[in-house]
């Protein structure tokens, strides 16, 4: 899904816990819409599976059955060669053992042309992440006391 483009907005990755390997599809057409409004590009995406002993095993995307809700073959070869298999062990950690994981790796298009402003002006964004949602929702209710 790669474009060719002097701008390029932040790269970011997301690993999503599926527990009791339960995924419903709801998630992947947002991400289509996602896409198709320009606001990311998919660099990779990839699915994988933590048995009850701690085995890692990858998921094919034709493995995973949506009761043909959404098609997934879309993002079928989805590779950018970024993620690779020391990424998925990494993913392994962080997922409960019995669980499936969906790792995204994506660009941020919303922001390149910000970003491109701001090279234009001479700076550089020299970090970029995100806030746990469990520590942002603590942190606001913290402030709420």
């Amino acid at each position: 899904m790669a474009e060719s483009s002097t701008a390029v907005g932040p790269i970011s990755y997301l690993i999503v816990e599926y527990p009791e390997n339960k995924m419903t599809g709801e998630a992947l057409s947002r991400l289509v819409g996602l896409v198709d409004n320009g606001l990311i590009r998919v660099f990779d995406l990839r699915f994988i599976s933590r048995d009850a002993d701690g085995t890692l095993r990858s998921i094919e995307l034709q493995d995973l059955d949506l009761d043909g809700k959404f098609d997934v073959a879309v993002f079928e070869g989805v590779s950018s060669g970024l993620l690779d298999e020391s990424d998925l062990r990494d993913a392994a950690a962080v997922i409960k053992p019995g669980t499936s994981a969906g790792i995204l790796i994506f660009e941020n298009r919303w922001a390149a042309d910000f970003i491109e402003a701001l090279r234009g002006a001479g700076a550089q964004l020299v970090a970029a992440g995100y806030i746990p949602q469990g520590d942002l929702v603590a942190a606001l209710d913290a402030t709420e006391r």
